[in-house]
């Protein structure tokens, strides 16, 4: 090797040491929480509260972190056009640890995103318009999350970057205190009959659930999830799970944003908190900071015909 090929290669050796370093301190504060966290899930009960008109044709559907039972006629379902989404129900005994306004938050993410992805397909109307069907659901349970947990759990995440650890390093929360969310849901036609209905559960996990200082934070996050499920089963008439998912459209992009939802029966839920949303979430703050909930009849009107 000639001489003047070692200095670089030293500079580089000693370059390569100090990422290396960086790097394996970072695993080592990690890596025993990692060995923790491989099974940090928090487990749903499958609560059915007797408001569905009947449960007899429900079968088990489980995808890879809901569980569910679910039946569908999907010939009556796909050949209905039009959609009404009647406001979830979640009472006080279902979740006694949180606060009437959260409870009303958490119904009405439901909603607002049930709304959305039924615009997929259906053509969504409001209250007092006829519909070929009209949905309904109700929180069976919610266990609260633990502000505590979730708030070391964000604290820990910002551990690599600050010891200087360049590229990103996925930090999952703590395995404790997790929420979680039962909802049972149904379709009935116009002589109210059942065409489809979904008890669901879930709970967080410490993978893809982000930890927010709320203890409501959890269930707000599952509501979205529980109607992602529950919407797909009724735009394609097939149960949602073990199925590749499907490209929104331009109108659900939009509405996610915080833009105007393709139908304005959807602004009865209001709109989606959309880039603050992400950040607020991204912080840790509480999903009450940034999502204002439903509007009032006054302003759902003034919305809708902007």
């Amino acid at each position: 090797m000639r001489g003047e090929d070692v200095v670089p290669q030293r500079v580089a050796a000693i370059g390569i040491g100090r990422g290396f370093r960086s790097t394996h301190i970072a695993a080592n504060l990690i890596s025993p929480a990692l060995a923790l966290m491989l099974c940090g899930c928090a487990t749903a009960p499958m609560t059915q509260s007797g408001t569905l008109a009947s449960y007899q044709e429900l079968a088990p559907s489980d995808g890879v972190l809901a569980k569910s039972l679910l039946h569908v006629n999907k010939d009556r379902v796909l050949a209905a056009k039009t959609i009404r989404v009647s406001p979830a129900i979640f009472p006080q005994n279902a979740a006694p640890a949180l606060s009437d306004e959260q409870r009303k938050l958490v119904a009405n993410a439901v909603d607002r995103a049930l709304c959305v992805d039924l615009s997929e397909r259906f053509v969504v109307v409001g209250r007092g318009e006829p519909a070929d069907l009209t949905t309904h659901a109700v929180v069976t349970q919610a266990s609260p999350t633990d502000r505590i947990a979730a708030g070391a759990s964000k604290v820990a995440s910002v551990v690599p970057a600050a010891l200087g650890v360049a590229a990103p390093v996925p930090v999952p929360r703590l395995p404790i205190g997790l929420g979680s969310l039962t909802i049972e849901a149904e379709a009935l036609d116009r002589g109210g009959k059942q065409q489809a209905a979904m008890v669901w559960g879930r709970g967080a996990n410490s993978f893809t659930n982000s930890p927010t200082l709320s203890t409501a934070g959890d269930a707000y996050e599952l509501a979205v999830a529980f109607s992602d499920d529950f919407g797909q089963m009724l735009v394609t008439g097939t149960t949602p799970f073990g199925k590749l998912p499907q490209l929104p459209s331009l109108d659900k992009i939009g509405s996610s944003l915080g833009g105007k939802p393709k139908y304005a029966a959807c602004e009865a839920f209001g709109r989606d908190p959309g880039v603050i949303g992400l950040v607020a979430n991204r912080l840790g703050a509480p999903p009450e900071w940034a999502d204002k909930g439903a509007p009032t009849e006054q302003k759902v009107t003034e919305t809708a015909s902007r």
